[in-house]
């Protein structure tokens, strides 16, 4: 399967980098953000589970696959409008990406194992791959986004956001995010948010 997998792994990165947001590299080199954010994804993976699946990383590859298409503010500035969004977006990246798996030649019970990753299915059950997405997608949240998003936001709301993150992560995911190097800011506010 490793063509089928180099195939569909390349048609998720070219969707990626057709995201016309960009990403400053920490040396100085502008890229799409969802390619950016993507090899974010993928570095965790490799951190998180070695040895996954390749389905599992594909669908790492493609949780965000042109997000950008559909803006939040498409939907109602609030709380519902937030759920739903989100939930527009997991089943359409989901649909998106099992499309690109079909295409290079992956059969149904991997398309609609991906399906199941992006979604999210199983999550509260346990269940063990889509908990390492999670897991993937929380650490990047706090190594990439978190610093950005909490000036954006009042202390009580960062708190209660990585709580949130906290509790979402397997022991496994938490030990590797307290290895994230963070400013000292950051890392109150992580300290805050454990402690209460």
């Amino acid at each position: 399967m490793a063509d089928c997998y180099s195939q569909a792994r390349e048609k998720i990165y070219s969707g990626h980098d057709e995201d016309p947001n960009k990403h400053t590299t920490a040396d100085g080199q502008e890229v799409p953000y969802e390619t950016h954010y993507a090899r974010k994804m993928e570095s965790y993976l490799e951190k998180r589970a070695p040895a996954a699946s390749e389905v599992l990383r594909l669908a790492v590859c493609g949780q965000h696959f042109r997000r950008w298409e559909v803006p939040r503010q498409d939907f109602a500035m609030n709380k519902i409008g937030y759920h739903s969004w989100r939930t527009h977006l997991k089943k359409r990246q989901a649909q998106q990406v099992s499309d690109i798996l079909k295409g290079c030649g992956y059969g149904d019970a991997d398309v609609s194992r991906c399906i199941a990753l992006i979604e999210k299915e199983g999550l509260k059950q346990g269940e063990e791959e889509v908990q390492v997405l999670e897991d993937v997608a929380c650490l990047v949240f706090l190594d990439d986004q978190f610093d950005e998003f909490k000036d954006k936001h009042d202390e009580d709301k960062i708190v209660t956001i990585l709580k949130k993150t906290w509790v979402k992560m397997s022991r496994d995911g938490q030990d590797l995010a307290l290895q994230i190097p963070m400013t000292d800011e950051c890392k109150a506010l992580v300290q805050k948010a454990l402690a209460s």
